[in-house]
């Protein structure tokens, strides 16, 4: 039973605006892709380019036009955009074991098969160092086409030595930027608009959300038409434009063996109110994040997460410091659930998972970072309207649990 004190792990930030987004779709007679998600992606762009501001206001342009391409889900866009830059059966695709499926089992979608690489020591981030180990190991029979760097929980790191290395072994670079909106480095370039594409996701607990949606941004125009296409069943037209331009009396070619991949006007209008909140949704959970901080930062007995600028904070990934803690992850969870606090894992490693692992002949041992991190993260809630008193709660929480199990 739910009580009413209880802290789920993730909420979604929805008002009025969103309500009224969805009732303004609803009354136009139109609800599957058309004229909002054209402004949606639109306007994605334009948050790009710096028409937006920057979290402080300030405009900030680029020189680079981005394509941004709506689609149903980051799950679709990462195929799409695997499939857009020549990924096809008997490739290979390296990625961190340190993320959710969905990074891996769309390399299998196009009969590739993934290469798990490990995370740079006290991050969760895939280390350039291993990245190239790996490729000095790889089986000639076999190509490797691509990398699939993970912004994990909102922050972009080790991007420039993971662009050389894709560049000296001729690698396009796909960007799993599915926690990192709106994350901008200190040089100014975006996460998730460095490499040959990035996929951004929009799912419920996102950092801004439209239900179910991610978005494809690529400045390759090759890149770009592909998804366009592909994302609608090959077909060489939008369902708006066959529906609306009555002078092409509604014809169409099929291109392509493509998918249905395309974002409703529905998602689309939530996702243009709260791509307007962005850099609120951003500043809630920075200050959500700095209270964890200041809790935990000076305590032995936890590691907080490495941070940096452009950190979307999607993720409060604590780790429990195993020498200060008589106590399991897995303990610590049940006994935080018990509490009322919700809280995650993020991720369960996937070169454990069964398919993987039988398949590919896969062990621990490979991965001693990932391992190591797994075995002592949870994160903590740290979503947008979260109160002042619901995060001293969590804190509370963690430190009394931890103070019955100090070594």
């Amino acid at each position: 039973m739910t009580n009413a004190r209880d802290i789920p792990f993730a909420r979604p930030f929805i008002g009025a605006e969103e309500e009224a987004a969805v009732l303004r779709v609803l009354r136009s007679g139109w609800l599957t892709t058309g004229a909002e998600t054209l402004a949606f992606e639109r306007e994605f762009q334009e948050f790009l380019t710096g028409r937006h501001g920057d979290a402080e206001g300030n405009a900030r342009c680029e020189n680079t036009r981005f394509h941004c391409l709506a689609v149903n889900s980051a799950t679709s866009g990462l195929h799409l955009a695997l499939e857009a830059c020549g990924v096809q059966s008997g490739d290979l695709v390296l990625l961190p074991s340190c993320t959710f499926t969905s990074t891996a089992e769309v390399v299998r979608y196009l009969g590739a098969d993934p290469v798990f690489v490990d995370v740079a020591p006290n991050t969760f981030h895939l280390d350039p160092a291993a990245l190239e180990r790996a490729l000095k190991t790889l089986s000639r029979r076999k190509t490797p086409k691509a990398v699939i760097p993970v912004h994990y929980g909102g922050l972009a790191r080790g991007m420039d030595a993971i662009m050389d290395i894709a560049r000296r072994y001729g690698l396009r670079v796909i960007e799993d930027a599915a926690h990192s909106f709106p994350s901008r480095l200190g040089d100014g370039r975006w996460a998730g608009a460095i490499g040959d594409a990035g996929v951004f996701s929009f799912y419920a607990t996102k950092t801004i959300t439209t239900g179910e949606g991610g978005m494809v941004v690529s400045a390759d125009e090759a890149i770009a038409r592909r998804v366009s296409v592909m994302r609608s069943h090959g077909i060489d037209r939008s369902v708006w434009n066959r529906y609306t331009d009555t002078g092409a009396a509604g014809r169409y070619e099929v291109v392509e063996a493509g998918y249905k991949y395309n974002l409703p006007d529905l998602l689309a209008a939530v996702g243009r109110v709260q791509l307007a909140r962005a850099w609120d949704l951003l500043r809630m959970r920075a200050e959500i994040a700095a209270a964890y901080d200041a809790a935990f930062g000076s305590d032995e007995r936890f590691l907080i997460p490495p941070s940096g600028e452009g950190d979307a904070r999607h993720l409060y990934p604590l780790r429990l410091n195993p020498r200060r803690l008589a106590i399991s992850r897995d303990d610590y969870i049940q006994k935080l659930k018990e509490q009322g606090v919700g809280v995650s894992v993020h991720f369960i490693p996937l070169h454990t998972m069964p398919f993987y692992k039988n398949r590919y002949h896969l062990r621990d041992d490979d991965f001693p970072e990932t391992m190591r991190g797994f075995r002592q993260e949870i994160s903590l809630p740290i979503w947008p309207g979260m109160s002042p008193a619901q995060v001293e709660r969590v804190i509370a929480v963690v430190q009394s649990i931890a103070g019955d199990y100090t070594v």
